[in-house]
């Protein structure tokens, strides 16, 4: 679990050009909307093809997204949960 947090830490500062933050700056439990990394909608989408391209994984069903993507621990669950 530790090096797919770690590897979406990775992927979320690349996706979206987050090039003023480390790894290490970003805590795992963290929200990523509002405080925390303050991304917005825009930003959601990106992390929805980020899923999608980097780990195979759809998300069916939009009103999902807000539990999905509440933190990257939270990532890091839904994609140990549905990975084939």
């Amino acid at each position: 679990m530790d090096a797919l947090i770690d590897q979406l830490k990775g992927e979320i500062i690349e996706q979206l050009n987050l090039e003023d933050l480390k790894k290490e700056d970003i805590d795992a439990d963290a929200t990523l909307f509002g405080e925390g990394l303050g991304l917005d909608s825009i930003d959601a989408l990106e992390l929805i093809v980020l899923l999608e391209k980097n780990h195979g994984i759809k998300v069916a069903n939009p009103a999902d997204g807000k539990k999905i993507f509440q933190s990257i621990r939270t990532m890091a669950e839904f994609i140990q949960a549905n990975k084939k």
